[in-house]
């Protein structure tokens, strides 16, 4: 059998060749949900993803003879081992055919390159912050929702027997408007948001049409202060919220997002956007084919032939002095009447960790259901 190699990317041919592979991975998977090409780009594109300010790390490919088989990235997040008094590297953006070998030189390539600089544990995976993909998909193997990951499902076994554990898991829950009437929830919300204004003074306040970027940086602020104990966060910077805004903008709907304030102070933040996954499903971006091509099919699947049924929760954030007090039942009931009003029929809860009791009791109080599982790896150097 041909000898397996190792290549670091360093070349433009073998950025193009690590950039490219999903495509192959993933072609007679009916599920896959490719990203535009840009926006792909723009995160392994060290120069414009505004991570890798702070972070640094090398790609990898591996090769069969001249057949290209896997990637993987290795990389440390000098913030989060700040944050977290951690001395951990990661690994991301593995892909690989179902061939244990191949996906233990990788590995081994990616805990060369942590061990080499002194980290003495590799997780993963992440591409590359908790602000984009995290984790693996083990199970719920369906068209992924927007800003999630998707996998093949032979993966989790390929990262096992190169000596991983799993150490976290993550959940999406799923609700659409038929579980919400057999458990009158609009009722309920109408109720329970009645006795939260009356016993907080708490509002809803709706998003300023007028003032979006000053309104993203509200949700920052709020973003930042309510996830600053919760497993792996590390505070969103100034360049990162322009990236989000900017990644946003397309799709961003100011009747699925709100603040709820108490005493004219902002507590409190909750971000729907619709799943333009759906649209990207039918688009299908394709190395080769210019973007101007897939935006024009993307526009019929989005305006012309409407195919977006649901909707994600990528962002949402109460401070802690708020919580348990129904302020966000509020937003949620708010936001929900919107979805329900514009056409939706489902929404996507994601990502919530396993351990975040408190979050889960909500999610499953009102009868939402986990349908997709995502876990992190780790293994000691």
């Amino acid at each position: 059998m041909t000898i397996i190699t190792i290549r670091k990317v360093d070349s433009k041919a073998d950025f193009k060749a690590f950039f490219e592979f999903p495509w192959q991975i993933y072609q007679t998977d009916p599920n896959w949900t490719p990203p535009l090409l840009s926006m792909r780009h723009e995160l392994l594109d060290k120069a414009k993803n505004p991570a890798w300010e702070y972070m640094e790390g090398d790609y990898f490919t591996a090769w069969r003879g001249d057949q290209l088989v896997g990637t993987i990235a290795a990389f440390v997040n000098h913030r989060h081992n700040e944050f977290h008094g951690e001395q951990v590297a990661w690994f991301g953006a593995f892909e690989c055919f179902n061939d244990v070998e191949v996906a233990q030189q990788l590995f081994m390539a990616a805990e060369t390159w942590a061990k080499t600089r002194g980290y003495t544990r590799l997780r993963g995976p992440q591409t590359f912050t908790t602000h984009e993909d995290v984790g693996l998909l083990v199970d719920g193997f369906a068209p992924p929702v927007l800003l999630m990951p998707y996998h093949a499902a032979y993966y989790a076994d390929l990262i096992l027997q190169a000596g991983f554990q799993p150490t976290v898991e993550i959940y999406s829950y799923y609700y659409d408007w038929v579980m919400a009437a057999e458990r009158n929830l609009f009722e309920r919300f109408e109720k329970l948001t009645a006795r939260t204004i009356s016993r907080t003074q708490a509002m809803i306040r709706p998003i300023n049409r007028k003032n979006l970027r000053g309104d993203f940086a509200a949700f920052k602020e709020i973003y930042n202060k309510a996830w600053v104990d919760n497993w792996g966060f590390v505070p969103m910077t100034e360049k990162e919220l322009d990236a989000l805004i900017e990644g946003l903008s397309l799709i961003f709907d100011p009747d699925l997002a709100c603040f709820v304030t108490v005493n004219e102070e902002i507590v409190g933040f909750l971000i729907v956007v619709p799943d333009f996954n759906q649209v990207l499903h039918h688009a299908y971006p394709r190395p080769g084919e210019p973007e101007l091509i897939t935006l024009i099919k993307a526009l019929w699947h989005w305006k012309i032939r409407p195919k977006i049924t649901g909707s994600r929760t990528p962002l949402m954030g109460v401070l802690k002095e708020y919580r348990n007090k129904g302020l966000d039942l509020m937003m949620y009931n708010h936001v929900m009447k919107n979805l329900k009003r514009k056409g939706y029929q489902w929404v996507d809860c994601g990502w919530i960790l396993d351990s975040n009791q408190a979050m889960r009791g909500v999610m499953d109080g009102i009868g939402m259901k986990i349908h997709r599982t995502y876990r992190l790896y780790e293994k000691s150097l």
